[in-house]
């Protein structure tokens, strides 16, 4: 008894030639490649490095500066301030949870609109949440005669500036 369905080994299926396979096998490996490469290459399109600002900025002469006015630069946030005695400089930046001051001149302070933390414009906490007093930042004047602010390094507090 034979079975009609039964066929011999192979039958039906197309042989594959040595070149067709090895064209099937490059093919697949440049494939493969190419998406390697493409996941690789993605981490190189946005760098992993964050962008800081320099913590050393300039500002104009320090006569453009009027005494007894609180000068906020807001791109670096920090007051400079010019009194009789010389300049100084305060970060705007709260103690408490970071949020920008404001300085309100009816009262002659730095307020926190965050949490109602009060400055004085020494820095010194008139009310708080805030644990600590805003820090003093280092004031120098340059080579060209301009003020220049280091917001990587603090001073002790009272330390005035004089140009």
């Amino acid at each position: 008894m034979s079975n009609k369905d039964e066929g011999r080994p192979g039958e039906g299926l197309r042989a594959i030639t040595r070149r067709r396979f090895f064209q099937t096998a490059g093919f697949s490996a440049c494939g493969i490649a190419a998406v390697g490469a493409a996941a690789l290459g993605e981490n190189f399109l946005e760098p992993r490095a964050l962008f800081e600002p320099p913590t050393r900025f300039l500002l104009g002469a320090p006569e453009s500066i009027t005494p007894g006015a609180v000068y906020l630069e807001e791109a670096h946030q920090v007051y400079v301030m010019r009194f009789a005695e010389g300049f100084r400089a305060l970060s705007a930046v709260c103690t408490h949870l970071g949020c920008i001051t404001r300085y309100q001149p009816d009262d002659k302070c730095i307020a926190c609109p965050c949490h109602g933390s009060r400055f004085s414009l020494d820095g010194e906490v008139l009310e708080g949440p805030a644990p600590r007093p805003l820090p003093w930042l280092r004031v120098e004047l340059t080579a060209s005669g301009r003020i220049a602010v280091n917001t990587a390094e603090e001073v002790a507090l009272g330390t005035v500036f004089k140009l």
